[in-house]
């Protein structure tokens, strides 16, 4: 009896993945292949503002933040946001505005927020020092090329479009565990977007590239709307598409730089991001329980070696080590072009055995830790700290901005 629960729900987990891969593959092509609008050509582009927060020093932070100040197009700012001026990500922005006085550039700061979304609150006082009705929203840990502004801001010249995001590479900084959080974010985050594009359309934003129209953000209740959200990329995307506008996805792909690489900080970093997806997306998250490979090849094959057939236990091995695999590159290397997805394709396995434990995992209470404060989750994916810290004491330091003509 055993045995056969075993083997029967194994083989399922199997035949679901199996037919995820399949939608995978057909993702692809049409991501790769497929037809974009391209009515906006030859439009003049207008004026942007990159609206990029910091908090603290970041592995490559310097080599990052310079990609941006390296764009080439027409007329562009660089709004940097941080709580104080005594942050240390700050030295890496006054050195590369030195090195680079041709791009305007500004420093705002927010103090201490008065939301359980810190990074919001930086943003919304940003946006508010923003000049223009073209912002792109880009996180600290992202590296582009210089094609990147044009890339994003082109579609958004369409009517019909409101905001447009991109996919990413992971790019790792050193270690076994970065190498691995790294390659879940070329395959698995890929390949989950692509699905979801083809199946139902772009119904949420990716936080690393966040292109949007002042109006459009306007429109949907502005930033302010989103500072009790974690998963706020998520929630912003939501609402241009529940407004009627078309959340578009680049054929522009990016490198997102992972921060942690130590066992622990990885590891609660993954399980952060899988359990704000748990209250975000309510049963679409149970289903991403059906897209693993590894732990129903596993399930099976134990199946089958209590029934005594260790050839066919290997064989299910092997199947689901070759879906996942396949996988890799498909999506890793067919769509974001990482090299790494390639070369670490035989690993990607491992990688699929633990999002299935980071899945699981998310189903475990509902608080998370960010940035040294726990938060506690709600449905809808709203979030209430639980625990005191620094932004409930009074503002220290006033909002300013600093300007750099």
């Amino acid at each position: 009896m055993l045995a056969n629960i075993l083997f029967f729900s194994g083989l399922a987990g199997l035949a679901s993945s199996t037919i995820f891969l399949l939608l995978v593959a057909l993702a692809a092509i049409r991501h790769r292949w497929g037809h974009y609008d391209h009515e906006t050509a030859g439009a003049v582009l207008p004026k942007v503002a990159l609206l990029k927060p910091l908090c603290g020093l970041e592995p490559d932070l310097e080599l990052n933040l310079e990609t941006f100040f390296l764009q080439d197009y027409p007329s562009f700012e660089i709004i940097f946001g941080a709580r104080h001026s005594s942050d240390p990500a700050l030295e890496v922005v006054h050195a590369l505005r030195r090195r680079y006085p041709q791009v305007k550039a500004k420093v705002v700061l927010s103090g201490e927020p008065n939301s359980p979304n810190a990074k919001v609150c930086s943003l919304e006082k940003m946006c508010a020092a923003a000049s223009g009705n073209y912002l792109v929203i880009s996180d600290s840990d992202v590296r582009v090329d210089s094609g990147y502004l044009q890339a994003v801001i082109s579609p958004l010249l369409g009517e019909k479009v409101g905001m447009v995001t991109c996919l990413y590479r992971g790019v790792p900084t050193g270690g076994i565990w970065s190498r691995l959080e790294a390659l879940g974010m070329s395959v698995e985050m890929t390949s989950g977007v692509i699905v979801a594009d083809v199946l139902e359309g772009m119904r949420f934003a990716l936080g690393p590239t966040m292109a949007i129209r002042r109006d459009v953000l306007d429109a949907t209740g502005g930033l302010r709307e989103l500072a009790d959200y974690c998963a706020d990329d998520y929630v912003l995307g939501q609402k241009v598409h529940q407004l009627g506008w078309k959340v578009a996805l680049s054929p522009h792909v990016i490198d997102h730089v992972v921060i942690s690489r130590e066992f622990q900080p990885s590891i609660l970093h993954q399980i952060r991001w899988m359990k704000s997806t748990r209250f975000s997306r309510g049963l679409a998250h149970i289903g991403t329980g059906l897209t693993f490979a590894t732990p129903y090849g596993f399930l099976a094959a134990a199946g089958a070696l209590i029934a005594q057939q260790p050839a066919l236990a290997m064989a299910l091995i092997g199947w689901a080590v070759t879906n996942r695999i396949l996988m890799a590159l498909i999506s890793g290397w067919g769509v974001v072009r990482d090299p790494r997805a390639l070369r670490d394709c035989w690993l990607y396995p491992v990688r699929d055995l633990m999002g299935f434990c980071f899945w699981c995992a998310s189903f475990i209470g509902d608080t998370v830790v960010w940035r040294q404060d726990v938060y506690r989750l709600e449905p809808g994916g709203k979030m209430k700290r639980v625990e005191p810290s620094a932004a409930e004491k009074p503002e220290s330091e006033a909002v300013a901005v600093d300007n750099l003509a």
